[in-house]
C-alpha cells in the first residue's frame, strides 16, 4: 500500500494523518520498524523535518517509540486518549468523585496558604455567585464554578489548579443538566449560599479542617453548589 504524496499545508498534520492511517490500518503492525526519515520523506513528498515532527506527534499519541540507534517502532495501533478527551467521555459521577478529592484537599490547603488577595478574590467570587442567583441556571453554574476556582487557586498548588480546570467543562455541563432536570433553584435561587459563606470564613480564619469539612458536606449534596 503506497503512501502517496501529500498536498501542501499543513504538511505536518497531513503527514501525521497519513502515517497514522498506515499504523491503525494494520499496514505496520505492532513491533514493526518504520522506514527511515529519508524514505518516508520521499514517499510523502515532504522534507525530513516534517517527517520528524509527524513522528513526534505519533509518539505523543502512544503509537510509536524511537529507540536510540535502532529506529522508530510501532508500539500500538490505537492512539492513547489524552486527558481532556477522556474527561469528555467520562460519566459526570466519575468526574464528581475526582472533584470531591481535589476540592476538599484544595480547601484545606487554601486555609493554610491563603493571602489577603486570595481572600478578597474568594469574597468577590461569592458576591458574583449571589448576583448570578437572579439569572438563569447556566449563569449561576458559571458563577458557582468561578467561586470554587478561586478557592482552588488559593491553595497555590498548580497541579490541583490544572486538574480543576481540566474537568470543569464536564462538571459544568453536568451541573447545568442537573439544575434543569430537578428545578432545584425554583424555590431557592441561591442554593447553598450559607455553606459558601461558611467556607469563605473558614478559609479566611485559617481553619483548614473546618474548610475541608464544609466543602465535603456541600459536595455530597445533589447539587454541587
Amino acid at each position: 500500500m503506497p503512501l502517496g504524496a501529500v498536498r501542501p499545508s499543513p504538511l505536518v498534520e497531513q503527514a501525521t494523518a497519513r502515517l497514522r492511517e498506515q499504523i491503525t490500518g494494520g499496514h505496520w503492525p505492532v513491533g514493526t520498524r518504520l522506514p527511515g526519515e529519508t524514505t518516508l520523506a520521499k514517499e510523502l513528498g515532504v522534507g525530513r523535518s516534517t517527517v520528524r515532527e509527524a513522528l513526534r506527534a505519533l509518539a505523543g499519541a502512544g503509537l510509536v517509540q524511537p529507540r536510540q540507534g535502532a529506529g522508530v517502532f510501532v508500539i500500538a495501533t490505537e492512539p492513547v486518549e489524552d486527558w481532556p478527551t477522556r474527561l469528555r467521555r467520562a460519566a459526570v459521577t466519575d468526574v464528581y468523585e475526582v472533584r470531591m478529592a481535589v476540592e476538599v484537599h484544595a480547601a484545606r490547603l487554601a486555609a493554610h496558604r491563603r493571602t489577603p488577595e486570595d481572600v478578597t478574590a474568594i469574597e468577590t467570587a461569592l458576591e458574583g455567585r449571589r448576583a448570578a442567583s437572579t439569572s438563569d441556571d447556566v449563569t449561576f453554574v458559571d458563577a458557582d464554578i468561578a467561586f470554587h476556582a478561586a478557592v482552588v487557586a488559593a491553595a497555590h498548588n498548580p497541579v490541583l489548579a490544572d486538574l480543576f480546570t481540566e474537568f470543569t467543562p464536564v462538571l459544568r455541563e453536568g451541573l447545568v443538566d442537573l439544575l434543569t432536570l430537578t428545578g432545584l433553584r425554583t424555590h431557592d435561587p441561591n442554593t447553598a449560599d450559607e455553606a459558601h459563606e461558611s467556607l469563605v470564613r473558614a478559609v479566611a480564619d485559617g481553619d483548614a479542617e473546618a474548610a475541608a469539612e464544609i466543602l465535603r458536606k456541600e459536595l455530597e449534596d445533589p447539587f454541587a453548589g
